[in-house]
């Protein structure tokens, strides 16, 4: 096993901090189910500037600790960036301790990849405390092995993901556009949003594909919006009534919830858009989540 220690023999004492962004979904495709479960993806993924921040240094003894200012997150084993810390030092040999510090600002069971974001900053940040240890190969392979979508976190900008999310590939650069993200006062757990697309599609219930949104010449879809709406009714009257607001270019589901996006026509001003908030929460209730962000680093 390796040991980290200054020529005094003390523990070292060193920080990485990273920013660990949120991610919208601009399209998001089911093309079937694979014969290991899980469904067969086709999706965009795009940071955003909303982030998190994490910071990994070198712990006491041999554990590894987290702690966060949300106290409604679980910190313990089955946080997933404990779990990354766990699978890092299983591929490296190392039973150093690790203590991690995570800043929360995504909101969880938003469908905005927070919990994933957050296991791809742990692992490069660990990747950079112990002297790069891992290629980038190794740890998109740990990534995967973790989830889906940890893998996309570990680029910096837009890319498709297909297979489980796993295989990626480079997006063009995007429209830049202002956007807002409104969440209701719930999650969406995305098992259920999975557990009922396939229900519905089975039964033939599936509803067919909305009125078509663009940004450029991309398509906006989601294929989990019609069975996330069916249960959760406010979803769908949210997003009719954003599609009618001016100023709003397009209005869709992100992932499998619960948050809403309004992409913002350009040319819109701010007193517009403080307009459009004000008129979410008068609309809505006072308990919607609502932040304005925009494209994170590298998505042109």
């Amino acid at each position: 096993m390796r040991e980290f220690k200054s020529s005094k023999g003390r523990n070292v004492t060193q920080t990485i901090s990273l920013v660990a962004p949120a991610k919208i979904n601009l399209s998001l495709r089911i093309l079937g189910k694979r014969a290991d479960g899980f469904h067969e993806l086709e999706t965009l993924m795009v940071p955003i500037g909303l982030a998190d921040t994490i910071e990994v240094s070198h712990g006491t003894g041999h554990g590894i600790t987290l702690t966060c200012n949300d106290p409604e997150l679980p910190t313990g084993a089955e946080n997933l960036c404990v779990k990354a810390a766990e699978a890092f030092r299983a591929a490296t040999g190392l039973d150093h301790g690790i203590a991690i510090t995570l800043l929360k600002r995504i909101p969880h069971g938003a469908g905005l990849g927070g919990g994933s974001s957050d296991a791809a900053a742990v692992l490069k940040g660990l990747n950079e405390l112990f002297d790069h240890p891992l290629v980038d190969e190794e740890l998109h392979q740990i990534a995967a092995t973790l989830g889906s979508d940890i893998p996309f976190f570990l680029g910096s900008g837009p890319a498709w993901c297909r297979g489980r999310g796993e295989i990626l590939e480079t997006a063009s650069a995007i429209p830049q556009r202002r956007l807002l993200l409104i969440k209701p006062p719930f999650p969406v757990p995305t098992a259920c949003a999975y557990k009922r697309y396939a229900e519905l599609k089975e039964s033939g219930k599936l509803p067919d594909q909305p009125e078509k949104q663009f940004l450029g010449d991309l398509e906006i879809v989601n294929d989990l919006e019609a069975p996330v709406f069916h249960k959760y009714l406010l979803l769908p009257v949210m997003k009719a009534w954003l599609r009618q607001q001016p100023g709003v270019e397009s209005a869709f589901m992100t992932g499998s919830g619960s948050t809403m996006v309004a992409v913002i026509s350009p040319g819109t001003s701010d007193e517009e858009i403080t307009v459009l908030k004000q008129g979410i929460l008068s609309e809505f209730g006072e308990t919607m989540w609502i932040t304005e962000t925009g494209w994170g680093m590298g998505n042109g």
